[in-house]
């Protein structure tokens, strides 16, 4: 379910009087619910409450810590950013062509590759024209918000 979706239902709580929400689609589901209590001065105060975790994750083991992480990694060219927190693909399918290689020219607008979130196939644009130099993620590879994907020079 897209988080956008979630924050318009938590506005649409906030502006009713419903005290609780519950939506399933697909295999995704989501509850909100809040409850209403008096504070001191007549004022109402809402708690909400996360959803229902559906299966646990598995437990993750610790990698090496990184001492640098507090400097930036500097790139020669320009570094096409995930918007997203996914998994990162170079194909449309495993046997598939990749959408893009290094030493390949892309135009801006042209799709260079995938992150998967929330089960759904997001298709990443090239927003500057140029030759991709380096492709800084592994095809599988979960990417974070902002996470430089690859290099336009």
């Amino acid at each position: 379910m897209d988080i956008r979706k979630v924050k318009k239902l938590i506005e649409l709580l906030e502006e009713s009087d419903v005290e609780e929400l519950e939506i399933h689609e697909g295999d995704d589901s989501v509850r909100i619910s809040r409850r209403r209590e008096q504070a001191a001065g007549g004022q109402y105060m809402s708690h909400y409450a996360p959803p229902p975790a559906q299966h646990a994750p598995a437990p993750e083991t610790p990698g090496p810590v990184q001492e640098d992480s507090a400097q930036p990694a500097v790139f020669n060219g320009h570094a096409l950013r995930s918007p997203m927190v996914g998994t990162f693909y170079r194909a449309p399918s495993p046997t598939a062509d990749s959408f893009a290689e290094i030493g390949q020219k892309v135009k801006a607008g042209e799709v260079v590759c995938i992150v998967e979130a929330m089960k759904m196939m997001n298709q990443i644009e090239a927003d500057k024209s140029g030759t991709i130099t380096e492709i800084l993620v592994d095809n599988g590879q979960p990417v974070e918000f902002d996470q430089p994907l690859l290099i336009i020079s």
